[in-house]
């Protein structure tokens, strides 16, 4: 990673409401160019998990839903729907905390947030069926797919960052994190370089994806803004490209669990 002079934060306008088997790629492309945004190379492409997910088909519809005897004594517990508990445990691999209206739970492919990211806000419509969506299978193959198909339409080398909304343990606040990343390095290790003064650094770790997708999140919002796609212009990197999985701590290194 190197320092960047200049980073200019582009909302792309224009995107339509995406639905289950929707071009997610195609969409994104069309929007860019009607907004005379179209990338450059070099640029970072952030989308929301949200759009990601719908086009996905990552729905799951409450009716079809019958909660374990585990996801009601859980439901008592913090005081929520036993078929969203039921859905937020298939999709996690333990509880870490628990209390009234409140899970925190390690998701299956290893990171550590509320619901297991399950969401039911800004999913469906009103007067529509009762659904929740759930992250990609994949985050990191469907950053892969949406940077293959925008680099092929478009004919410049890119990278896309998938992001979300995660809270953190000791600070208030949400803030975008990447959950999904291709073609940049989401975690750069600055470890063995000198600082201004020299000295060797020897703990310093980037989590490169994240600044992206938080910065990103200035422009995108969090509630009506409806604008779920941001072009990042004018980063640099010469770091090795690793996907967003690796931002995940190992549990041999998690001093809190």
């Amino acid at each position: 990673m190197t320092s960047s002079p200049a980073v200019e934060l582009l909302a792309i306008p224009g995107l339509p409401v995406v639905a289950p088997g929707d071009d997610l790629a195609a969409l994104i492309a069309a929007a860019m160019e009607t907004s005379s945004r179209r990338p450059r190379a070099g640029d970072v492409v952030v989308v929301a998990q949200k759009i990601v997910s719908k086009a996905e088909d990552r729905f799951v519809d409450l009716a079809t839903v019958t909660p374990s005897e585990e996801a009601q004594r859980l439901a008592t517990e913090v005081g929520k729907d036993p078929r969203i508990v039921e859905v937020v445990l298939s999709e996690s691999t333990r509880v870490v905390r628990s209390r009234p209206n409140l899970m925190i739970m390690e998701h299956r492919l290893g990171m550590v947030m509320a619901n297991a990211g399950v969401d039911h806000s800004n999913v469906t419509p009103a007067g529509g069926p009762d659904q929740l969506l759930l992250l990609p299978r994949d985050p990191d193959a469907s950053a892969a797919r949406l940077r293959d198909a925008l680099t092929a339409r478009f004919q410049v080398d890119l990278a896309v960052v998938i992001s979300d909304s995660f809270g953190r343990a000791w600070r208030r606040g949400t803030v975008g994190v990447a959950i999904g990343s291709a073609g940049l390095p989401a975690l750069v290790d600055m470890r063995g370089k000198p600082d201004l003064f020299g000295r060797t650094l020897e703990v310093t770790v980037v989590g490169f994806g994240d600044e992206i997708a938080a910065a990103a999140g200035l422009v995108m919002g969090q509630a009506d803004e409806g604008q779920p796609v941001v072009l990042v212009r004018g980063l640099r990197w010469s770091a090795p490209v690793l996907p967003a999985s690796e931002l995940i701590r190992p549990s041999a290194e998690d001093l809190f669990r």
